[in-house]
């Protein structure tokens, strides 16, 4: 049996199991795949939930463990089910947590594979983590929190011993954390696409909730006030040549795609998928779109994926 080491962190790792590092790689499971989540609590599973839903896996948390062999039922997909699904299971469920050892052999019994992700941190970070939240231990009670953390490690140094990868999340942020999980866990890379979103808006109706980033284009002239172009929209090739072809419109553009260069490496490297411009002008229906749609095109010829929103026009 394994003991928690002398400064308090998390037991010694068992011999044959991978501890992750920056070069461990879990082996690709073919379709379908089960990934059981657990560890201690505060240590990081629900952070690690939320990165696999991300990816689109199915997410349940606090399954009691007999119902992981009736979920693994629906793990079918040549008949529509469910391809890639994640149970977090741990000591919320209380009296039923002592059967998961029985059922994790009841599974493997039955040929439904599986891998098990355990979360670990030292006890000074639990115990950081868990005053900063001000929430008591599962196992705390009317004990000391150190009290519940020691009877929790007892409980799961088996489940430990089992474990396909283990990741101490002391030192890592949510950020790091949910990177690892991409890159190990879920076999997915860290260079996954930004999805842009360029809308176009007018400021009398008021700015999108949503914009990460807001563009005013009212600085060029409106080709409301051409009787011609009135009627038309900024996606008319008349307007668009009438709005790109004023004194450094075009400029504007580019250089201002330009500059959002290194905003978008930050936003990978933080993982935020999802990014919206709003580019506005006072109806949105002419100058806002026709830019939008240069804005969109530019960030297309950057290697982004883009799509367009004209979220006003035809509204007046």
């Amino acid at each position: 049996m394994e003991t928690p080491g002398s400064d308090g962190g998390p037991p010694t790792v068992p011999e044959g199991i991978p501890v992750l590092d920056e070069t461990t790689r879990l082996p690709p499971n073919e379709p379908p795949e089960l990934l059981i989540i657990t560890g201690m609590s505060g240590a990081g599973r629900s952070r690690t939930a939320a990165a696999l839903e991300d990816l689109d896996w199915y997410v349940v948390d606090n399954l009691p463990p007999r119902l992981l062999v009736t979920l693994a039922r629906l793990m079918s997909p040549a008949d529509g089910g469910v391809r890639r699904l994640a149970a977090v299971v741990d000591v919320r469920s209380r009296t039923f947590f002592a059967e998961l050892v029985g059922v994790l052999d009841q599974l493997r019994a039955q040929g439904t594979e599986y891998r098990i992700v355990f979360l670990d941190t030292s006890d000074s970070e639990l115990v950081k983590r868990y005053e900063s939240v001000r929430r008591p231990h599962p196992l705390q009670g009317d004990g000391r929190l150190l009290d519940g953390i020691a009877e929790e490690r007892a409980l799961l140094v088996n489940l430990r011993q089992r474990a396909d990868v283990l990741i101490d999340t002391t030192d890592l942020s949510v950020h790091d954390l949910a990177r690892k999980v991409r890159e190990v866990v879920a076999g997915e890379s860290a260079d996954r696409p930004l999805r842009l979103t360029v809308v176009s808006f007018g400021f009398k109706y008021g700015l999108p909730l949503d914009a990460d980033h807001v563009v005013d284009v009212r600085f060029l002239s409106n080709p409301y006030w051409v009787s011609e172009l009135r009627h038309l929209t900024g996606q008319d090739q008349a307007v668009s040549d009438y709005v790109l072809g004023q004194e450094g419109a075009r400029q504007f553009a580019e250089q201002y795609v330009d500059t959002l260069t290194p905003v978008l490496n930050g936003y990978l490297n933080e993982l935020k998928p999802f990014v919206t411009i709003a580019v506005g002008c006072t109806g949105g229906k002419h100058r806002s779109v026709a830019m939008a749609e240069m804005f969109a095109q530019r960030l297309r010829d950057h290697g982004q994926s883009v799509r367009t929103l004209h979220r006003d026009m035809g509204r007046e």
